[in-house]
């Protein structure tokens, strides 16, 4: 079920095309800047959309749950966050400085819309409280992530370019805010055209992956991280998953949540958002820094399918088990 899951998901179909075309045939030179134009216009248009998906009523309703949202949110981006710190201080020699930067630009991201709510649902979980959850972080992420990032450390060794903030602004905070602030007059538009928006977004996270990577290829990436250094990429990615599913989980018990109050909380807590990660890191990081720093992100994002699908199995078995029992012990009595 894991591997069918993953085979099928559109968006990794689409991050593997972009990474074996960059592979392949990287943007260099002039072809690099007209790609890099084409994704931040792309950028635009994505955050845009997203203004004016993520609903108003939806943000007010989802502050108003703040036993629930505010644990969650200290989870996502100050747990998490810390915890990319420490890998990314902690990493073997192997691991080169920019890879392991990686490391804390994945721990400051939001939540995955689409992903955290549908694998709450296959689970059992509150998927209602799960959109709202996800939309509330990913609204926090592109304007919190940035700051975070830089104030833990993000911004050494000229990594991040004096004109990287007026960027971020142009690009993804003002298309937002227009989006948010025009959503009452485009929401029979937008869903109308759910599929082809679907689309556009799967063309621009990987137009962005593909420019960033694009960047690495032209670095030499795989001369600059050997295999010893790959292997530890990789460990210390499937680390970072568990350490974001056990602790979210052992968050949401040591609340007393619900059971499928805390199967929402697991997914929006341990997901990691690569359509804003990837874009993000193509307007914040020079190109060729950024493919560097994304490898982190897209390993996350492949781990975390691969996880995700047989655990929201699990606790949907679980639910089923335990509805049963009680069913059954009701029936005795």
């Amino acid at each position: 079920m894991a591997l069918r899951s993953i085979i099928s998901d559109p968006m990794l179909r689409m991050l593997a095309l972009a990474i074996a075309l960059a592979a392949i045939l990287p943007a260099t030179g002039d072809a690099r800047s007209l790609a890099q134009w084409a994704a931040n216009i792309g950028i635009f248009v994505l955050f845009l959309l997203n203004g004016m998906r993520i609903r108003r009523s939806e943000i007010i309703a989802g502050t108003a749950n703040v036993r629930f949202l505010l644990p969650l949110s200290i989870w996502v981006f100050g747990a998490m966050a810390l915890v990319g710190l420490g890998f990314s201080r902690l990493a073997p020699a192997d691991v080169p400085t920019v890879v392991a930067t990686g490391f804390l630009y994945l721990g400051v991201l939001p939540t995955t819309i689409q992903s955290s709510t549908s694998y709450s649902s296959l689970a059992r979980g509150n998927v209602a409280l799960s959109v709202i959850a996800a939309a509330l972080l990913s609204l926090i992420g592109v304007f919190l992530s940035v700051p975070l990032f830089l104030a833990l450390g993000g911004a050494g060794d000229g990594m991040v370019g004096s004109d990287a903030v007026l960027k971020i602004i142009a690009i993804l905070i003002v298309p937002f805010t227009i989006g948010q602030l025009i959503q009452g007059r485009t929401q029979e538009l937008i869903a109308s055209h759910k599929p082809r928006i679907a689309t556009l977004d799967r063309l621009v996270i990987a137009l962005a992956v593909y420019v960033a990577f694009s960047g690495a290829v032209e670095q030499d990436v795989w001369a600059r991280i050997d295999g010893v250094g790959w292997l530890w990429t990789g460990l210390l990615v499937l680390a970072f998953l568990v350490i974001g599913h056990v602790g979210a989980w052992l968050t949401g018990t040591a609340l007393l949540l619900s059971q499928s109050d805390r199967v929402a909380f697991l997914f929006a807590g341990a997901q990691k958002s690569a359509a804003i990660g990837a874009p993000l890191a193509t307007v914040l990081f020079a190109p060729e820094m950024a493919g560097f720093i994304v490898l982190p992100l897209l390993l996350y994002h492949f781990f975390q399918l691969v996880l995700a699908a047989p655990i929201a199995s699990y606790l949907a078995g679980s639910v089923r088990h335990h509805a049963s029992d009680y069913d059954g012990r009701t029936t005795r009595s």
